[in-house]
């Protein structure tokens, strides 16, 4: 044998054999499921009664565990199961973080899923305000199969001055509080602080009140006013006496605006320990230093036991782990000599990642040595050690696809069709791409510039009209700004034209309808240049009812907006994918048709799972 691969192939199963024996399972295909499994009000599939019996064996030595599962694989069911099960008969709450969208469909899981269980929504710290807006903390029923608040009205303030036992009195039976990704991380209100220079050099610029200078961009120049829009700016600074570096924010609490806290902050500082166990749906959206990342470490705080679900634990990079990982199992990290924060990320990139180093060498010489100086960076690159699968997950960690519970699903398929594009656009096309990559070729290292010829390529085959003249941006150094050039004109082509991958998507939807099947459709592009108001003109003039779902329509809403419009005859629904990009059932929608790239993995794969079948055009 030549390669590993054959080696592999040839002793696979011997390999197989011996990990097993070095390394046994907590729960194995032929150990007997727990018994608490049998008492749920749903009944798991094999293969989920079999991640409930581990993970719950796990966790009476562990504190925290990861349910790895593609969608459609029944997470909430296991999460919920795996509770369950590790309570044993016993009163406990659970609180569980999802997205906005989920909210009452979690309370409606619970209800359906769990035995004499309660469901409360977390909504905010106040217990009056708005009437037309809930407030506090309400329990959940369920009418007519539907989630409406009825019941117990509480406060998170009463709840922590009643504690866990005066709960318990409240509450014997087991009691689930979910809680909204956004509104778990609302906080106080805000403004910058930032000075405009009134004379000097500088005379009209943004400076920072600390230093008195202008503030660099990462793009290359400084800070404008138009830069402070929505977003939270700050820089690093040294000091003038003894050169150390701190943090300079520019921007700080408005004491003029309502003072508030955000729920989860409160729980944090105030109920550690007030639950049994703490869930965080969609786990790789907390990946990130954000202030919904943030959370995931109060969940872990605020509960005895943690349980992680996500259909894609990493976006292909090692280091998306280190974040989680700090916030799950925190000492098994520090154990590993890691520091929180970017250094200890960076040594988890650089231990367990893929690293690329790049030197660059100028070209003249150096004028005192013919040694040339050199610049080295390390950047990081698609890829993980199977170290980390071995040491950070196997112990904690289910994975469950569809195949292991494919015998009980409807088949599935997916497929990719090209479409060529009719011969005007075609040509319209190819010049706007000649004009694009001889812009880019002529201010290489320009990422903006380079970010934004991409997007104006995806979008003009779904777009060939109304986007008139592109313009890039160039840093001057003499003047050191960025100032913008003419990089190409798109040519604007008939609008009352169907081309040729609209004349496809009709053709395909058509299809899927005869066979009673309706249609979910992708856009990606719905803001400046809406392509889903094109494609929506381009299905009603071929007599097909379609309806447009716009980030308008609240997260808590969209489930009952999809039901709706199922009432209503509805075949087609088109949206952005990340207004559906998790966990939403709307499997009437059988068929999607993704009529766009979207260039995040994760909203890729979780966008197109929701279905049956998926074709991308």
């Amino acid at each position: 044998m030549d390669t590993y691969f054959e080696y592999l192939r040839i002793y696979s199963q011997e390999l197989g054999s011996r990990i097993v024996e070095m390394y046994p399972p907590v729960q194995g295909p032929n150990d007997p499921i727990a018994k608490q499994v049998a008492t749920l009000l749903r009944k798991p599939l094999p293969a989920q009664a079999l991640t409930i019996s581990g993970l719950a064996k796990h966790l009476k030595t562990g504190r925290s565990v990861r349910i790895v599962g593609e969608c459609g694989t029944g997470k909430t069911l296991m999460s919920m199961g795996v509770a369950h099960t590790h309570a044993n008969g016993a009163p406990y709450s659970a609180i569980a973080m999802c997205p906005p969208h989920l909210v009452l469909k979690w309370a409606r899981e619970v209800l359906i899923t769990v035995p004499r269980a309660r469901a409360f929504v977390i909504y905010d710290l106040r217990n009056g305000g708005d009437p037309t807006r809930p407030h506090g903390v309400i329990e959940v029923q369920l009418r007519k199969g539907q989630p409406v608040s009825k019941g117990l009205k509480t406060s998170l303030f009463e709840m922590r001055a009643m504690g866990r036992s005066g709960w318990r009195k409240l509450c014997p039976g087991p009691a689930y509080f979910i809680v909204s990704r956004e509104t778990g991380k609302l906080s106080y209100h805000w403004k910058h602080t930032y000075c405009v220079a009134e004379c000097g050099p500088d005379k009209g610029a943004v400076v920072n009140p600390d230093t008195g200078t202008t503030v660099p961009s990462p793009d290359g120049g400084f800070l404008t006013r138009l830069d402070f829009a929505a977003l939270k700016h700050s820089e690093t600074v040294s000091r003038s006496n003894d050169g150390t570096a701190v943090f300079s924010a520019l921007w700080q609490a408005d004491r003029d605006k309502i003072q508030r806290m955000a729920p989860l902050e409160y729980i944090g500082r105030y109920m550690k320990g007030w639950w049994d166990y703490a869930i965080a749906d969609e786990l790789h959206q907390l990946a990130q230093e954000t202030a919904q990342g943030n959370n995931l470490g109060v969940l872990y705080r605020c509960a005895k036991k943690l349980i992680g679900l996500t259909g894609t634990l990493m976006g292909g990079y090692a280091d998306d782990l280190f974040n989680l990982l700090y916030r799950m199992e925190p000492r098994l990290m520090v154990a590993e000599s890691f520091a929180a924060g970017t250094t200890g990320r960076r040594d988890f990139a650089t231990r367990y990642g893929v690293m690329e180093s790049i030197e660059k060498i100028p070209d003249q010489d150096n004028a005192c040595t013919r040694t040339a100086k050199s610049d080295v960076r390390l950047v990081r690159k698609p890829g993980a050690s199977p170290l980390v699968f071995g040491k950070f997950l196997m112990a904690s960690t289910a994975f469950v696809t569809l195949d292991d519970i494919a015998e009980y699903l409807p088949s599935y398929e997916e497929s990719v069709i090209e479409v060529e594009m009719d011969e005007t656009l075609g040509r319209a096309y190819e010049q706007v791409e000649k004009d694009i990559r001889e812009a880019v070729a002529a201010n290489r290292g320009n990422r903006s510039l380079m970010s934004l010829m991409m997007h104006r390529l995806l979008l003009y085959p779904d777009h060939p009209f109304d986007i008139g003249e592109i313009w890039g941006k160039r840093f001057n150094p003499q003047t050191k700004h960025y100032e913008p050039f003419l990089v190409t004109e798109a040519p604007d082509l008939p609008k009352n034209f169907a081309y040729a991958k609209e004349r496809r998507l009709i053709e395909d939807i058509r299809k899927e309808l005869r066979q009673g099947r309706r249609c979910q459709v992708y856009a990606t592009f719905t803001g400046e240049f809406d392509v889903a108001a094109r494609l929506e003109s381009a299905l009603r003039g071929a007599g097909i009812r379609v309806a447009v779902l716009r980030a308008s329509v609240p997260t808590l809403k969209r489930e009952l907006w999809y039901e709706k419009q199922l009432k209503e005859g509805v075949e087609v629904v088109i949206c952005h994918p990340k207004l559906v990009e998790t966990g939403l059932d709307y499997v009437e929608y059988e068929m999607r048709g993704n009529g766009g790239i979207h260039l995040r993995v994760w909203k890729t794969i979780h966008g197109n799972a929701s279905s049956r079948k998926e074709i991308s055009l």
